[in-house]
């Protein structure tokens, strides 16, 4: 049986902490910043937590 492989896109996107908890960037604040108040900003700023219904699908793409 050949080893599986981690999926290089969640790779560069999730990180895993020392508990094992999964983190991820909140997404809409890449793009159109200017039309977006500071205080939605300063809110999608920062990391989250892998919401629990992705957190299987996420862990197997991370082969863990």
């Amino acid at each position: 049986m050949p080893k599986n492989k981690s999926h290089s896109g969640i790779k560069k996107r999730i990180k895993v902490t020392g508990g094992g908890k999964l983190l991820r960037q909140k997404a809409g604040l890449r793009h159109r910043l200017e039309v977006k108040s500071s205080e939605k900003t300063r809110r999608l700023s920062g990391t989250t937590e892998v919401s629990r219904a992705d957190t299987k699908k996420v862990r197997k793409l991370l082969g863990l």
